[in-house]
């Protein structure tokens, strides 16, 4: 079983690669059963200036032991800065 770090890099480099655009941060990361990882990452997918008008986008993305890219989607997408409300 690969590292949770090792899971979180893998998943930005997928993330990279499917969107075209840098990954911003790794917002979460959980085991997906015994053999993957869950991993949340965070993007710029359109920059603004100044740059607090920036929207980001949150992917959520499985890899699976081997660090393959097994699931990936938009999660969301909100303006830099926005405070999230439970």
């Amino acid at each position: 079983m690969m590292s949770a770090s090792e899971a979180a890099k893998r998943a930005v480099e997928h993330v990279t690669a499917m969107t075209g655009r840098s990954a911003e941060s790794v917002v979460g990361i959980e085991r997906a059963g015994e053999d993957g990882w869950r991993v949340t990452v965070e993007v710029v997918e359109t920059h603004r200036i100044p740059d607090s008008a920036d929207i980001l986008a949150a992917y959520d993305t499985e890899v699976d032991a081997d660090g393959d890219l097994v699931a990936y989607r938009r999660a969301r997408r909100y303006p830099r800065g926005r405070v999230e409300r439970n």
